[in-house]
């Protein structure tokens, strides 16, 4: 009997420490970790880690402009927070600074020329339509087919051209992926085929012609989402010549990426009236646009008909900064009708105050039409480096660049 209490007596205690035993590992094994900071270690440490703790990892890398090669620029699990059991620990690891190597394997060169299109009015049309060459519809090619517009569109993709609004350029932010050239769209006088609407949806949202400017720039914006689509529209006192839908039409506009400037209320020739004249269709316009989107439009003046034509024109300067019915507005930059593409932003000789452009159109690679300003690009584009805050240029090119820049300057 004794033995048999005593068999019992040790059974009951192996299950007691078995107990113990299990609820000591599981004490251990459920205990939280906590991510530490991956700073100072080596990627063999960090590979060591995330196995030791149960994490999936995933290594990325990229050139640092300052984190030495091999070091961590950044991870996604913050320091200190609480781990989970095979959760993504994704890492960036430097490759260093890049070096003249990469800059001449990608071309770079910012201080290249970049094309700023003018475009006008975008027809539901077939190139063969038309009496003139290659999609346009008038003897002067200032309006367009929409198969030669998706085609302008195509060739300036697979040039390596990427769009960028014309107020970064203006303002010296060029953000283009490396090996590409930046490029602007912009549109004079506002015609419903720039963005003609259809009617509205169940939601009160514009149904948009897929055939219009817009259309196509939005089915591209879905085709190429590397091309960063956008666009100015230079407005007259019609807006977009529907007046049911044209504020909805400019906020659509805004929110959706594209931007909104002055091309006078009536579009005049300004070598043709006096200042006061000049004043009444520069302010009125900008009143109207502060009615509907205040705060929201480009203060970028397209001249109408490129007048005055010269900056030393007795008129221009009313153009640039005056009043309007007691308000005073000014004018950060002008557009030319122009026929060639524009300095780097970061050139010595850069003036925002009169910007060229050129012509969307064409005449089978003569007068400075598409074609024939891109030949001309060939040998002095705007090629990127990758960096908005860097600016890379080919050493024998210094001599091309302001001194007077807030960022880096790179040559090689």
């Amino acid at each position: 009997m004794k033995r048999r209490r005593l068999k019992y007596k040790n059974i009951l205690i192996a299950v007691i420490i078995v107990l113990v035993l299990t609820f000591s590992i599981s004490l251990f094994t459920n205990k939280e970790v906590k991510m530490i900071d991956l700073k100072e270690k080596t990627i063999d440490e960090i590979k060591e880690y995330a196995n030791k703790v149960n994490l999936k990892l995933e290594i990325k890398e990229e050139h640092h402009k300052e984190i030495k090669k091999g070091k961590l620029i950044s991870q996604n699990i913050k320091v200190d927070s609480i781990i989970t059991k095979g959760e993504q620990l994704t890492v960036v690891i430097s490759l260093g600074r890049l070096g003249k190597d990469y800059y001449l394997k990608h071309k770079v060169d910012e201080s290249g020329n970049i094309p700023i299109m003018m475009y006008h009015g975008i027809h539901n049309l077939k190139n063969d339509d038309t009496a003139y060459t290659g999609g346009n519809i008038d003897k002067d090619g200032y309006q367009r087919t929409a198969e030669a517009f998706r085609g302008d569109l195509e060739f300036y993709y697979d040039n390596n051209y990427r769009m960028i609004k014309l107020k970064d350029y203006i303002d010296r932010k060029i953000d283009v992926e490396v090996g590409k050239s930046p490029i602007i769209l912009t549109f004079d006088d506002g015609l419903k085929n720039n963005i003609r609407i259809m009617g509205l949806d169940d939601k009160e949202e514009l149904i948009i012609d897929p055939n219009s400017a817009i259309g196509i720039l939005e089915s591209f914006k879905k085709k190429y989402p590397d091309f960063n689509v956008t666009a100015t529209f230079f407005l007259n006192g019609d807006l977009f010549e529907q007046p049911e839908y044209n504020e909805k039409i400019l906020n659509w506009l805004i929110d959706n990426g594209y931007d909104i400037g002055n091309h006078s209320y009536s579009h005049l020739d300004f070598t043709k009236i006096k200042n006061k004249e000049v004043e009444q269709e520069v302010g009125k316009l900008y009143s109207l646009l502060d009615e509907l989107i205040k705060n929201k439009y480009v203060n970028i003046v397209s001249l109408p008909f490129g007048s005055p034509y010269d900056v030393n024109h007795k008129n221009f300067s009313h153009i640039l900064k005056s009043t309007y019915e007691g308000k005073t507005y000014e004018t950060k930059s002008t557009l030319r009708v122009g026929w060639e593409s524009e300095l780097s932003p970061f050139h010595k000789n850069f003036d925002p105050l009169f910007l060229k452009r050129i012509r969307a159109y064409d005449n089978l690679g003569n007068n400075f039409d598409i074609i024939h300003n891109f030949k001309l690009l060939e040998e002095n584009r705007y090629i990127s480096d990758g960096d908005k805050d860097t600016i890379v240029i080919p050493s024998e090119k210094i001599d091309k660049i302001a001194e007077q820049t807030e960022l880096e300057i790179i040559k090689y």
